[in-house]
């Protein structure tokens, strides 16, 4: 029997790599014989970087960038062959600032190319990149302005998490949408909705592409944009782009069961969150799928997705706090998931 165990993190609790070996352990006490494939999976936000490097056996860099305000800042990415995996929040993340430094008027994109770069010097070709996170708002103006940025940049290529489809500008834009998230003001939104339709027109002027309504041109501030039109950049769903750099299709070929997961699931699991898309490529080889996470909120979106058995981690009545202390987590998923396996039997 073959089992796939592709989970997201439990956020705040266990990383995908801890829950999948909890669940891998579950398994082969259950069915020793059993073939189990670890897989962590990640919706193109926080934890991608960590997801993507390790399941494809590859190894952590860091280098000095340009935090979100200029300052230098020890940036993390992942390589993995010629692949450069980046998460744009490393550079320019709004973990990277106090809540009184935020102000989208100031903060800058530079960090992302001077990432970008460092990992093109250690011979990346091919870059996978996380938009989620980011505190800035300049149309990644910054991380194009990067001395040497373009001319080394335009020789790889470039697949981008982008998991909203707001446009570069407008009522749905970057600024009005995004912006106030990052410690803009009402006055400093309009000032920010302004700067991003010059740049727009710099843009075009530079690359005969036009961002403005483009979907998902601006995701992080803009940056959507930016990979788009100077680097060519394909726009993709989160988890379908993680998918495809662990090869998720192959390794479905003779599984028997997929367990996948997250924190908590609802609502907004039907709207592209890891377990969603692993359903998706699951149902389409006829692998049946079983959720397993540390929540669940059951509602017609997720009850409306297929998946053969929805299990919670937290018994109904535990305390939140208690059931997110990773000890207690463990254990709860260790049981949930021999209780299914015991059940399918």
């Amino acid at each position: 029997m073959k089992i796939i165990a592709a989970f997201d993190s439990f956020k705040g609790c266990l990383s995908s790599q801890e829950v999948a070996a909890v669940v891998r352990r579950a398994v082969e006490d259950m069915l020793p014989d059993a073939e189990v494939v670890e897989l962590s999976v990640a919706d193109g936000g926080e934890g991608t970087l960590d997801a993507v490097t390790r399941t494809l056996g590859g190894r952590f860099m860091t280098a000095v960038v340009s935090d979100p305000l200029g300052r230098p800042t020890v940036a993390r990415y992942g390589v993995a062959g010629n692949l450069g995996i980046v998460e744009v929040s490393q550079a320019c993340g709004l973990t990277l600032l106090k809540d009184d430094e935020r102000n989208p008027l100031l903060t800058t994109s530079r960090g992302v190319g001077e990432l970008i770069l460092d990992a093109i010097a250690n011979g990346c070709e091919r870059f996978i990149v996380g938009l989620g996170g980011s505190a800035t708002n300049d149309g990644g103006r910054g991380m194009i302005e990067v001395d040497g940025f373009l001319d080394k940049a335009r020789k790889c290529t470039f697949t981008v998490a982008c998991d909203v489809d707001n446009p570069f500008i407008g009522p749905q834009g970057a600024s009005r949408v995004f912006a106030p998230q990052k410690g803009a003001g009402m006055e400093d939104v309009e000032v920010l909705e302004r700067r991003l339709a010059e740049y727009a027109k710099v843009i075009l002027s530079d690359t005969g592409m036009d961002v403005r309504s483009m979907s998902g041109a601006g995701a992080a501030g803009g940056l959507g944009g930016a990979f788009a039109a100077y680097l060519g950049a394909e726009l993709r769903p989160g988890i379908e782009m993680v998918l495809d750099a662990v090869g998720f299709d192959t390794l479905l070929e003779g599984a028997d069961l997929v367990l996948t997961g997250e924190g908590c699931s609802d609502a907004q699991t039907a709207r592209g969150k890891a377990p969603a898309g692993v359903l998706a490529h699951a149902r389409k080889k006829g692998v049946p799928v079983v959720l397993v996470s540390g929540a669940i909120s059951r509602c017609p979106e997720l009850d409306a997705m297929g998946f053969a058995s929805m299990r919670a981690v937290s018994p109904d009545g535990m305390p939140l706090d208690e059931a997110m202390n990773p000890v207690t987590a463990r254990n709860n998923l260790y049981g949930t998931v021999r209780s299914i396996l015991k059940t399918l039997a």
